[in-house]
């Protein structure tokens, strides 16, 4: 019996041996994935705080926040006026309202879905041309009511008249031209052709189901809710609803956008020549580091970026009132992801799918 016992002390020894090594391994990969998710951290929340004008970053890869800034008097949950973000928003309640067979499609024309009274008499006979997606993607023709444009806008008595009284600077379907006018008249469609307010759909088809806050906004004389800007959500909600995207439009198990609206809003149909980019259903489309970025902005630095080959969601706000920043403030926020963030995700053990 004793070289029996001799054996099992020695496979026990063994065991326990290769048991340690291994435990030890699984230690050093765990200090090693923090050590690498507290250095990413340090480093972009040190870029943040270089950043007068910013007020919060947010990032999450998998889902599962690992960067939290507020700035000094800010925070990640409370609503923020989001500027032309809000866009993105108007644009999945479009989706959603196809989806529900409230709107037939992106290639119904929206003098169909907008009140008669609504059409102004003698606006040009080409406004029963432009057609959803042409407002989505900004192709109306239609002068723009952005930019220099929007101030005498807003100061008008009809907002949605005003945008359809704009001469044809091109033709429907035509060159892009940002117009905050076009998704004004994609909330006036939604509103009308579903008997409630934009603010009540989001709040039913994206506040509900995504479990997040979305406070009335600007209203126009009619008390059509404003499309495109304006709207204030927290950067959690903000990274929430970039999240749903990322997920090709489920949460918490649950389908709250279509797969295919996704993709079509991810697809580019129009270029900018602000900027450059790609441009889909409100999304921009660009490379960053190497990998896809689809994002949003907003006036005074609010963004929004999904990089689905990272699974990495950025959100940050920033201070909304003039004077603008700059397209190099918007370009700093840029090189915070690209050459910060995505780099060392990518070489963190971070990057898991």
């Amino acid at each position: 019996m004793y070289p029996a016992v001799k054996y099992l002390a020695y496979a026990s020894r063994r065991l326990l041996a290769t048991l340690s090594l291994i435990l030890m391994a699984v230690w050093s990969q765990a200090l090693n994935a923090q050590t690498g998710k507290e250095a990413l951290a340090e480093k972009a929340i040190a870029q943040a705080e270089s950043l007068p004008r910013l007020h919060t970053l947010l990032a999450a890869h998998g889902g599962e926040p690992f960067i939290e800034y507020a700035a000094p008097g800010q925070s990640l949950n409370r609503p923020a006026n989001i500027k032309s973000l809000s866009k993105l928003v108007i644009s999945a309640l479009v989706g959603i309202a196809i989806e529900r067979s409230v709107i037939e499609g992106v290639e119904q024309p929206v003098t169909e879905l907008l009140a008669d009274e609504r059409i102004p008499d003698g606006a040009d006979p080409r406004i029963h041309e432009i057609r959803m997606k042409h407002l989505l993607i900004m192709q109306a023709g239609l002068e723009r009511t952005s930019g220099p444009y929007y101030a005498p806008w807003i100061a008008s008595d009809d907002w949605i008249a005003y945008v359809l009284t704009r001469p044809f600077v091109d033709e429907p379907g035509g060159r892009m031209l940002y117009s905050t006018g076009n998704t004004h008249l994609l909330s006036a469609a939604l509103t009308d052709s579903s008997g409630r307010d934009t603010h009540t759909l989001a709040s039913a088809w994206l506040g509900a189901p995504l479990d997040i806050r979305i406070p009335p906004w600007t209203r126009d004389p009619q008390g059509i809710y404003l499309g495109g800007n304006n709207m204030a959500l927290s950067p959690r909600a903000l990274l929430t609803f970039g999240e749903l995207y990322r997920q090709g439009g489920i949460h918490d198990g649950e389908r709250i956008l279509s797969e295919d609206w996704i993709a079509a809003s991810w697809t580019p149909y129009t270029r900018s020549e602000f900027n450059s980019d790609l441009y889909g259903y409100g999304w921009f489309i660009t490379q960053l580091a190497g990998h896809i970025t689809y994002y949003g902005f907003g006036f005074g630095g609010q963004r929004l970026y999904v990089i689905p080959s990272l699974a990495l969601t950025v959100v940050m706000t920033s201070d909304p009132t003039p004077p603008s920043p700059g397209q190099v403030y918007m370009q700093t926020l840029d090189a915070l992801v690209k050459e910060i963030l995505i780099p060392d995700v990518e070489k963190s053990s971070l990057d898991k799918p």
